[in-house]
């Protein structure tokens, strides 16, 4: 599990770090790369039994025993993380286990894919509970907690890290739900970032491109692992920012979405104002339209939408 050397200075030694979904794919590989830089882990997952707990070969279960086994200190999470009920439970946890909490790291989600003209509404409804509310109710609990600990004297070096997607930078065709999920995750990451500034909060928002059971699917030729050589779509490639996203080292970083897979890791800059024109009056609809087609040759052409062959 661990590339740092046991007694080596870790970058997360003594933080207390929760990640949602980290039962398989992405969440799982930021659990391993966490515990290996000396962090105490929550790893959340929805494998749950029927008594709604982690049974033993829940996927939370064994990532945490993967931990274990290699040195580390975790404990498993169950909960529905896209419930009050879940969310808070899943702070509890990392207070009533280990007193403390640090990192957020929130990267639950699933897919239900379909164009729009087939979208129903329950299948839009489950992706925006899921990624977005998903996002939000622990994000809102946590923050809860800090705002309690700057109140009380101790303000905390506090991290939350988010995941959006290429989706919801450019869209993704057959993806509206998500694509429209992963959009609003930008948005709460740069609400959160200027609110919880105050109480010691960093929050920062990645849009990662990896192997998962998610897009091993969708993107099946550019998942496929090679045979030889570097593994450019392993999910533990996108590891290594979150850790230090998460990390003490990332101070007065904050605000930011980061695209990143295989080695690269790119800053995004979002929408800025293009050419624009005021002519100071009001136009008729004829004149809009006269100024957009004079507007548009001197602006960029938009990003390929993701999907689009």
């Amino acid at each position: 599990m661990s590339t740092t050397p046991m007694g080596a200075n870790r970058l997360c030694e003594g933080r207390v770090v929760v990640v949602t979904g980290a039962g398989r794919g992405l969440g799982r590989a930021h659990a391993l790369a966490y515990a290996a830089e000396g962090a105490r882990v929550v790893v959340n997952d929805l494998g749950v039994g029927l008594d709604g707990t982690p049974g033993p070969d829940s996927p939370a279960a064994r990532v945490v025993q993967e931990i274990r086994a290699g040195g580390g200190d975790a404990v498993a999470h169950g909960g529905d993380i896209a419930t009050t009920a879940g969310a808070a439970s899943l702070v509890r946890t990392a207070l009533d286990t280990y007193g403390r909490l640090d990192t957020l790291v929130n990267n639950a989600g699933f897919l239900r894919d379909r164009m729009l003209v087939n979208l129903d509404e329950d299948d839009w409804d489950a992706v925006l509970r899921v990624h977005l509310k998903g996002h939000f109710l622990p994000l809102r609990h946590a923050a809860a907690h800090w705002r309690a600990e700057t109140k009380a004297g101790r303000t905390p070096t506090a991290r939350v890290v988010n995941t959006s997607s290429g989706a919801g930078l450019l869209g993704s065709l057959g993806q509206g739900n998500y694509s429209a999920a992963k959009a609003g995750i930008l948005g709460l990451t740069l609400v959160a970032a200027a609110e919880l500034a105050r109480y010691g909060v960093q929050v920062n928002a990645i849009a990662p491109a990896a192997r998962t059971r998610m897009t091993e699917a969708t993107f099946a030729e550019t998942m496929t692992a090679p045979e030889t050589g570097f593994d450019a779509m392993a999910p533990e490639n996108v590891s290594p920012l979150v850790v230090w996203l998460g990390s003490a080292a990332s101070e007065g970083v904050t605000g930011r979405v980061f695209e990143t897979e295989a080695g690269r890791i790119t800053v995004m800059e979002g929408w800025h104002p293009g050419p624009t024109q005021d002519r100071g009056a009001r136009r008729t609809p004829e004149e809009a339209g006269e100024t957009v087609r004079k507007l548009l040759p001197q602006a960029r052409t938009p990003g390929p939408v993701y999907g689009a062959g």
